[in-house]
């Protein structure tokens, strides 16, 4: 049996409007500050490469291994995404 959905009173649709124009300018203003820090993100990233390539990493306690140059994922084309 298939459950009907139950009609939306005005107040409701209005209030779901309100809503959602709301989430959209705070989403705006996130991605906004997410893409002025895509220079200093881009920094800790080559700054991170180069940490693991000079101490390298922790293993297992006290164990650290390097990583060797040819190791590190070479960059992509694209634009870096980030999950927020």
């Amino acid at each position: 049996m298939i459950a009907k959905r139950r009609k939306r009173s005005r107040q409701v649709k209005a209030w779901l409007k309100q809503e959602l124009k709301e989430q959209q300018e705070r989403y705006k203003k996130i991605v906004a500050e997410m893409e002025a820090l895509s220079p200093q993100r881009e920094q800790w990233i080559e700054e991170f490469f180069q940490r693991i390539q000079t101490r390298g990493f922790c293993v297992h306690k006290d164990i650290r291994r390097r990583i060797k140059p040819e190791e590190i994922p070479p960059r992509p084309k694209r634009k870096l995404r980030v999950v927020y």
